[in-house]
């Protein structure tokens, strides 16, 4: 048989070796506690503890729910567990589960941006388990339960969550339950099958079995159409042998004795017991179109290819990364946490874990971001038998998840801090991970309530086609691809999602509009050795061109270009048709062109560097316009510009020629009264460091500089590639700066978030004309 990308991806199984050189390397282990908070002098000490510290310490005595404002309470979560069931491996200890423990509390914040502490109890006593949790309220704002076997782990959950006013989840149970019930509603979807009438067979009685079948009935799966067994054969009513309470709740009337028998015309099958459970004998047996989860690890009840060789139609899930449809708990519990947390839970109920599941199986039904291929994820994933559960690396999770969990939480009566606007809560969310999307949030509100045509000039390659087909859900305004539509839809149908309706298509050489413009590059072109032929011909064939030509004319608001051709060669073929803007700095000559990036972190904002693109060298007056053009960028995003010259040279010392143009563009600025802060020259780090610019008291910046002028290209070129490799800051840009109309050229290598996120600024830029 040949072999599969995931039978590929296995060979790349990582060893032992590996695995514990790498929790041993420099700090042992995988956490480690930061400061929130500078406590760099003696009065930052002074009042984050003594005497500062007692004033939260009074008004939480007043008011405990000042707690979740003044302390770290409302992003906390305690990680417990005895290591009485670790993964697959047993009974480790309480000890041997720290690796776990610390491993979860990192998905926490990697996943969620939710802070956590892993507390391993080294009792199995039930009592003493429940009362070493019960008193950590206080510190804690969720209590996840990890890796406790059955059935203690019921008795502790059950305890607990009557003894406490926070969340307690044991994700055992219930992370794999909503993950898998996720994938269950798609399965379904793909199969035509409604929950109700589904017949599910599950094989294992523990935590995750028991609550996987609460689940699926909670969302509408009939009691008797589930059949639950265990290593005695078929739970059924009267049995007596290896019974528990919990068993005997979903004990259904049945002939059937032993799990081959139970699976005679089944639909669905849930594995989470042990390899080799499930036989080809047993999978032919099954319904049409049979759902298999096999879930058992590290190996499954079944391996794919045994499923498929038996029944080549059936849809199958395993617990295993190396395989399609993981049914992996990342996917839930971080979420369901930020959800919680966020409106101060007093529980998580059922309607929070059914709203968890089915935005899960929603989302596993939209286009696939790049993201997720680039994190190892393998070929283009996108919905169908191969794909019914997101990957644990999609973007979208965390402004999706918690926002129907926090909705739920609403409706349902436990919310203690609603949310009043859930959507914006949604874009916060995603702020809280991406600092991109953080700083375009206000921008993306303005487009939306100002929708725009935007031209996607290169309209028939695929991350194009998908970045305006996200532009269009977004609600940005109307994409016009220009291309021809055959080879449009053909890459559409491709990519198996359907194209959005107010998507336009527009194909260069057929358009009514054709003469029209080739007229209007003529007009400006003839007395610059263009014919009128020349100017037809770059109308049919030249895209950028065209789509400059719609800007130009007015039939389209904004452009967007760049993904199949350099920089400048873009940007040459726009200038055909659209002029430099006429600007009051400018006394009516034209702005200088120039590029302008954007750097984005969480820890330092967003921060504007110019000239990126075209000026090698530009002289004290292209400088002093490129500082009001960019100042004036940066302010129309909701920054206050600071802006700063920069150089090898500080305020003079050491001397050269390159600070004598700086220093005069400055002088310029001075002349003419601008209405923002600005200094210079100076080095980058004066211009980022209070501390150093504080040996410089005359300086004019009141604080860290947001809007760097570089002196030259090589020097603004250097800093915009180099900074985002050495941290973790984001890039946008350069944004085209100092055009008569908004247009955008996208790096060459751009993925489809980028080209979104151009097209997003190009049609901002039109809302401000």
């Amino acid at each position: 048989m040949d072999s599969t990308p995931a039978q590929d991806r296995r060979t790349a199984r990582i060893t032992a070796e590996e695995a514990l050189a790498m929790h041993a390397e420099g700090r042992p282990g995988k956490l480690e506690i930061r400061l929130t908070k500078p406590l760099t002098t003696a009065r930052d000490l002074s009042l984050a503890y003594s005497p500062g510290v007692a004033e939260p310490c009074l008004h939480i005595a007043r008011n405990p729910a000042l707690a979740y404002d003044y302390t770290s309470k409302g992003n906390f979560v305690a990680v417990v567990s005895n290591g009485t069931a670790v993964l697959g491996l047993g009974n480790l200890g309480a000890l041997a589960s720290k690796p776990v423990m610390e491993g979860k509390v990192a998905l926490f914040k990697r996943f969620a941006d939710v802070d956590g502490m892993d507390l391993c109890v080294n009792t199995e006593d039930v009592d003493e388990f429940v009362n070493a949790v019960r008193f950590l309220g206080p510190s804690f704002g969720g209590i996840n339960l990890e890796d406790i076997k059955a059935p203690e782990c019921f008795v502790i959950e059950q305890r607990l969550r009557e003894l406490m006013d926070i969340p307690v989840f044991h994700d055992d149970q219930h992370g794999t339950a909503i993950v898998a019930a996720a994938g269950m509603i798609n399965a379904c979807h793909l199969t035509g099958r409604a929950l109700a009438d589904l017949k599910l067979v599950v094989n294992g009685a523990g935590a995750a079995s028991i609550a996987c079948v609460e689940l699926l009935k909670a969302m509408g799966v009939r009691p008797n159409n589930v059949i639950l067994c265990d290593t005695k054969g078929v739970v059924y009513r009267g049995r007596t042998a290896g019974m528990n309470q919990w068993k005997s709740a979903h004990a259904v009337e049945t002939e059937a004795r032993t799990l081959a028998e139970a699976l005679v015309g089944a639909d669905a099958f849930f594995g989470l017991s042990v390899k080799g459970a499930l036989t080809q004998d047993m999978v032919r047996a099954m319904g049409e179109r049979p759902i298999i989860f096999a879930m058992a690890n590290p190996d499954p009840e079944i391996t794919p290819e045994e499923a498929r060789a038996a029944r080549p139609d059936c849809i199958i899930a395993t617990g295993r990364s190396d395989y399609p449809n993981q049914v992996n708990n990342v996917l839930g519990f971080p979420y369901i946490f930020r959800g919680a947390l966020d409106v101060r839970a007093s529980t998580i109920n059922e309607a929070m874990k059914i709203a968890a599941a089915e935005s899960l199986a929603m989302l596993a039904r939209e286009d696939v971001p790049e993201e997720v291929g680039s994190a190892g994820a393998g070929p283009a994933l996108r919905f169908g038998p191969e794909y019914i559960i997101p990957n644990a690396f999609d973007p979208r999770l965390i402004a999706r998840v918690p926002p129907a969990v926090a909705k739920a939480a609403m409706e349902s009566g436990v919310a203690r801090r609603p949310m009043i606007d859930l959507a914006r809560y949604a874009r916060e969310l995603a702020g809280r991970l991406d600092a991109t999307a953080m700083a375009l949030e206000t921008i993306t509100e303005r487009v939306r309530a100002n929708p725009q045509r935007v031209v996607f000039a290169e309209g028939e390659e695929e991350k194009v086609v998908r970045a305006a087909i996200a532009f269009r859900n977004a609600g940005y305004g109307t994409p016009v691809l220009v291309g021809r539509e055959d080879r449009i839809m053909s890459t559409v149908a491709a990519l198996g999602i359907p194209l959005p309706d107010g998507i336009e298509i527009h194909n260069a050489r057929l358009s009514d509009s054709n003469r029209r413009y080739a007229d209007y590059l003529y007009e400006r072109r003839q007395r610059q050795g263009f014919l009128f032929r020349d100017c037809q011909r770059l109308v049919n064939l030249d895209r950028n061109v065209f789509g400059a030509c719609m800007v130009a004319l007015g039939d389209a608001d904004a452009m967007v270009t760049g993904l199949t051709r350099s920089y400048s060669v873009a940007l040459e073929g726009i200038s055909m048709a659209v002029d430099p803007e006429e600007t009051p700095e400018t006394e009516g000559a034209a702005s200088p062109l120039f590029g302008l990036t954007l750097l984005m972190s969480r820890r330092s904002g967003t921060v504007f560097v110019a000239d990126t693109a075209v000026h090698e060298r530009p002289d004290a007056a292209t400088l002093a316009s490129i500082a009001i053009r960019s100042a004036a960028v940066a302010r129309r995003m909701g920054h206050e510009p600071r802006v700063a010259f920069l150089s090898f040279s500080t305020f003079g010392d050491p001397k050269g020629s390159i600070p004598g143009s700086v220093r005069e563009a400055v002088r310029l600025l001075e002349e003419r009264g601008v209405d923002f802060e600005f200094d210079g020259e100076m080095a980058a780090d004066v211009a980022l460091d209070p501390a150093l610019r504080a040996l410089y008291p005359f300086c004019r910046l009141t604080g860290p500089a947001n809007v760097l002028i570089c002196p030259g290209l090589h020097a603004a070129h250097i800093l915009t590639r180099a900074v985002p490799r050495l941290t973790s800051a984001t890039v946008i840009g350069p944004l085209v700066v100092g055009l008569s109309h908004p247009v955008q050229i996208v790096p060459m290598e751009a993925g489809v978030n980028q080209i979104l996120d151009m097209a997003c600024l190009a049609a901002h830029a039109a809302v401000h004309r």
